[in-house]
């Protein structure tokens, strides 16, 4: 994913039960205050997230995030953040994935649920 390299997401691992990712702290990646900014979490989020659902789809299929839903919990002001992308449902139309994001300490940052498209290639 050539979007997920420009905000400096690194894959950690991936599976069809689970993906990880990180992104590190950075000032660059920040909003006033020195806090990591609640975009640079969506898009790993939602970069795991889709590629959690990618590892789900059927032979030949594409897909597209159609629903997004972010909890935030704290903020994160130096290390990492981690991904762990989860499927909820998936099927023939829609997957659904559940995505943790976790400080260096292991506490919970925030909470995405996004729902991804099925796309039968024509």
């Amino acid at each position: 994913m050539p979007f997920a390299g420009l905000i400096g997401a690194e894959l950690v691992s991936a599976s069809p039960e689970e993906v990880r990712g990180r992104l590190e702290w950075a000032p660059e990646r920040c909003t006033t205050g020195g806090i990591l900014h609640g975009g640079a979490l969506m898009a790993l989020a939602d970069s795991t997230g889709a590629y959690c659902a990618a590892l789900n789809l059927p032979e030949g299929a594409g897909t597209a995030t159609i629903e997004s839903k972010t909890n935030f919990f704290r903020a994160v002001r130096e290390g990492f953040v981690e991904a762990v992308s989860t499927p909820l449902h998936v099927g023939r139309t829609t997957i659904v994935v559940q995505t943790d994001l976790l400080d260096g300490k292991g506490r919970r940052v925030a909470r995405v649920t996004q729902t991804q498209a099925v796309i039968a290639r024509a």
